[in-house]
């Protein structure tokens, strides 16, 4: 079965700045977020699945076809990049039109899949108005229009949101949205991660240059337990309860919260703390009304895997409650 991407030792330098590091992955058909903060590397990965660039070591495949070598690839993909749409004096439709019969569509079949993507879209009625004075919410439809045209396998967009207001944000989704329920593949590549998790449920963290995690939101929720986290804990058995905390190898800090009877807690490995807590309650040897603290979002996930990727120790373990 032919698999959508295949990562093998993938890495690309600037010079001595390292734009992939390593990259090992693959994916099969479907839809995916590349998620990671400005500068994290993927752009520059973009630009190696599209095969704008060259990796300085390793290999990739692209719906099984090297992207570097061969021009198929390019029907088969449709890309809506990150930067601004600049061109003036001249429709969305002759615009597409252009792009198609340089694709090699006939003059007729170019104008009807441009009036048939423009209302896709959402902008039909303002087809005939030059794209320089559409809004930017409407520039990035006509963006997202050229990039689906030609009708591709693989739609890759790099930072769809940016700009947009909450109109423009909440249409964009729904495009996407219906894109992946087509089922067709999809690479989305975002810094916000609230915007893409109702889009699809699987995710590839990269942050410099490195894949921190990939996996379903399920999946990747579940790494929570394995990473430090911050949990507040409600009981009138405070004190009692902070001491025997103190003692604990996988507590960082104990602190004791302005607000009555409540600790707040940072955890190494959580699982063995809801195991103490609740091992303690049912001897009687402390009192516990309420445990709430990460709601283990992807968001958190990906906040504590690029402490872990930089080595940060945020917190330094107490030896008593303070």
């Amino acid at each position: 079965m032919e698999n959508l991407f295949e990562f093998r030792n993938l890495s690309l330098m600037y010079g001595t700045v390292i734009g992939v590091n390593d990259l090992q992955l693959t994916l099969p058909k479907g839809a995916y977020a590349l998620i990671g903060p400005n500068g994290a590397g993927k752009s520059t990965l973009i630009g190696l699945i599209t095969g704008a660039l060259r990796p300085t070591l390793g290999s990739l495949r692209v719906l099984g076809e090297n992207p570097c070598r061969t021009s198929n690839l390019q029907q088969r993909v449709g890309v809506c990049p990150a930067t601004e749409l600049l061109v003036h004096g001249v429709t969305s439709k002759q615009w597409l039109v252009l792009l198609l019969r340089m694709s090699g569509w006939t003059k007729r079949s170019a104008v009807e899949r441009a009036d048939q993507v423009l209302e896709e879209v959402g902008l039909a009625e303002a087809r005939n108005r030059p794209i320089h004075t559409y809004s930017l919410g409407m520039r990035q439809r006509c963006k997202l229009a050229q990039a689906i045209a030609h009708g591709p396998e693989l739609l890759i967009l790099d930072e769809p949101f940016n700009g947009l207001d909450p109109i423009g944000r909440y249409q964009m989704s729904e495009l996407l949205v219906q894109w992946a329920k087509s089922g067709k593949s999809l690479l989305l590549a975002s810094h916000v991660l609230h915007e893409v998790e109702r889009i699809t449920d699987s995710f590839m963290l990269i942050f410099g240059g490195r894949l921190l995690a990939s996996g379903t939101a399920g999946e990747l929720r579940r790494l929570l337990a394995d990473l430090p986290q911050d949990i507040i804990v409600q009981s009138e058995t405070r004190d009692r309860l902070a001491s025997l905390l103190a003692e604990k190898p996988w507590i960082r800090a104990v602190h004791r919260d302005s607000a009555p009877n409540r600790l707040v807690l940072t955890v190494d490995r959580p699982m063995e703390l809801y195991d103490a807590l609740a091992q303690w309650a049912s001897t009687g040897q402390v009192s516990i009304q309420r445990i709430s603290g990460s709601d283990g979002d992807i968001s958190t996930l990906f906040r504590l895997l690029i402490s872990r990727h930089r080595g940060e120790r945020a917190y330094q373990k107490t030896g008593s409650p303070s």
